[in-house]
């Protein structure tokens, strides 16, 4: 009989994938305008974090992409994809890095994610725009990217603690 083992990853990664998906659709319907675009909760993120912290960097890297494709694909069009990346992976590589070589934990993992998720976006909007002005945005995506990572970080740390006891369960 063959193991178990590459199902049950296949089944986990196709889960969070579909669950940061739900939370990117949830988080869609949530008006947010602080006159300033791409000010957004970063609910999907919880999941990437939590991903991090439960999985290989492979695996995280695996949900954080298929979700940002799917949610581009479905809710956006190239260039919200194209800003979406920038910042994901951007974000994803300073959280990888972060929350394998400090102790910061996920509200300190979390907050730096999110300050540079902005920043890949405003490095895009640079490109796209062919200008540096939009840089005057960044106090206010500062601000925001801080205070979405630490409520991101802080639900995240609930979340991973007892979805560890919940794989310790699973996979006995």
């Amino acid at each position: 009989m063959a193991s178990r083992k590459p199902a049950r990853k296949a089944a986990l990664y196709g889960l969070l994938t579909a669950l940061a998906f739900i939370f990117a659709y949830v988080e869609s319907l949530i008006p947010l305008n602080l006159g300033v675009p791409g000010v957004k909760l970063g609910l999907a993120n919880l999941v990437v974090l939590a991903a991090l912290y439960l999985l290989d960097l492979k695996g995280a890297f695996t949900v954080a992409v298929v979700r940002i494709v799917l949610t581009g694909l479905t809710f956006g069009g190239l260039f919200s994809m194209l800003y979406s990346l920038a910042g994901g992976l951007l974000s994803f590589a300073v959280m990888a890095l972060l929350s394998r070589k400090s102790r910061l934990g996920t509200v300190g993992v979390s907050l730096c994610g999110g300050v540079a998720h902005n920043a890949g976006q405003l490095l895009v909007a640079m490109a796209v725009l062919e200008t540096g002005t939009v840089w005057y945005y960044l106090p206010v995506l500062i601000l925001s990217g801080t205070a979405a990572g630490v409520a991101v970080g802080l639900l995240g740390g609930i979340a991973v603690e007892r979805l560890r006891r919940a794989f310790a369960h699973f996979s006995g």
